[in-house]
């Protein structure tokens, strides 16, 4: 008897810990302080500043790239990517892959790319990293 409380207390650890991994992943959270825009998706964070900021535009699709970390699922995906031509490092934080994405570089050569879940809310974002 007490083994299977010790399992089903196991278990329900498993569950509860894949739900929380899950709610901190399901979305890009993303704010704007004075200084920088910052955008989180679980374990993976992205600080940039504006003044370091060198373009934002929009593209259809992403380019080839390999994952270095990070998952993919249904529209979703995210994580460190690297590009197949430059072998650079990409971040990417994509909630919708049919939606178009913003394409932000900064730091002269470093891309990320980002779309939320609501075209509205991806298009106010896009002009609110234009206007910054």
């Amino acid at each position: 008897m007490k083994k299977n409380l010790f399992w089903n207390g196991v278990v329900i650890f498993t569950l509860v810990i894949c739900v929380f991994a899950f709610v901190l992943h399901y979305k890009n959270w993303t704010t704007f302080e004075e200084d920088h825009f910052q955008v989180v998706s679980g374990i993976y964070k992205q600080r940039i500043p504006f003044s370091e900021i060198d373009s934002v535009s929009w593209v259809e699709k992403l380019p080839k790239m390999e994952r270095k970390s990070g998952f993919s699922w249904l529209t979703k995906e995210k994580g460190i990517f690297k590009d197949s031509l430059s072998n650079a490092e990409v971040s990417v934080f994509v909630d919708d892959l049919k939606q178009p994405k913003i394409r932000l570089l900064h730091h002269d050569s470093l891309l990320l790319y980002i779309n939320l879940s609501d075209s509205i809310q991806s298009h106010l974002l896009f002009q609110d990293l234009v206007k910054e």
